[in-house]
């Protein structure tokens, strides 16, 4: 009886510890499609359809028009030139609705790349829930993913300061467009 206890004891209190929370280098992407906006435009976003163009940068952010997804968003906005230059597109990814995400796409992406809805499905598949005390906040985690174009990842940043996210997809890319030539 006392190890019944003493197990599930330990399951509670280990399972309400968080997670690592993002998906490992080398992981296959999980495909989707969702709503998305670009120049405050909605549209429909497929991972494999974009991944067919070249590589993807998806990254998440907890919420549209804080201070910090609002900043993340100008340095991707102002990076998208070189993004694009190397074939590469830059997804931005949280749970805001799409009017919130077709006014993002405009004013802190300044209509330089698209805002995608991060749907329950697609948090749960790239374990980005944003969990703090042990309680889901309804947001996602700050973690940039850079996908090749066979939909492996190849590069993960989990960290909720926005400012290594820019520099460390864009060098992810650089990589890759270098082992293809």
């Amino acid at each position: 009886m006392k190890r019944y206890v003493c197990a599930a004891i330990a399951a509670i209190v280990f399972g309400t510890a968080p997670a690592a929370a993002e998906l490992s280098v080398g992981a296959k992407a999980p495909m989707f499609a969702t709503k998305g906006a670009l120049a405050g435009k909605e549209f429909g976003f497929n991972l494999r359809a974009a991944l067919a163009k070249g590589p993807v940068v998806l990254y998440f952010y907890p919420k549209a028009f804080t201070q910090g997804c609002t900043l993340e968003a100008h340095a991707f906005a102002e990076a998208t030139p070189e993004f694009a230059k190397l074939g590469a597109t830059v997804v931005g990814m949280s749970n805001d609705d799409i009017t919130t995400l077709k006014k993002f796409s405009t004013e802190a992406c300044r209509d330089k790349f698209a805002v995608a809805s991060a749907t329950p499905a697609i948090v749960d598949a790239y374990d980005v829930r944003l969990v703090r005390d042990g309680k889901d906040t309804g947001l996602t985690d700050r973690t940039s993913y850079v996908i090749d174009q066979s939909g492996k990842i190849v590069m993960v940043h989990s960290d909720l300061s926005y400012k290594d996210h820019v520099s460390l997809t864009l060098a992810a890319v650089k990589k890759l467009a270098h082992k293809g030539h």
